[in-house]
């Protein structure tokens, strides 16, 4: 992969790959800065990304990240307020 191509613009996913002993917390922050920046569908390049990374490091804290970044988002519910008490 050519550092900083179409799918990863800056070259952080592939850079974050390369770290020794990175921890999934950092993993999350640099997914993160990475999404803020994708232009077009996000599910498409996560795909992408665990195609070319995820396979040749499966138990990589970034592999995982880049799984969890693909599940469906949980449904927002509403908590609190003064209207959710019953009478």
């Amino acid at each position: 992969m050519a550092k900083g191509d179409a799918l990863d613009p800056r070259g952080l996913i592939h850079e974050s790959y390369r770290i020794e002993g990175i921890t999934e917390g950092e993993c999350r922050s640099i997914f993160l800065d990475w999404a803020l920046a994708v232009e077009g569908d996000v599910g498409e390049s996560i795909d992408a990304l665990l195609a070319r990374h995820g396979v040749a490091a499966p138990d990589h804290p970034m592999t995982k990240v880049l799984r969890e970044g693909r599940a469906p988002a949980a449904k927002p519910r509403r908590r609190g307020g003064w209207r959710s008490r019953d009478r």
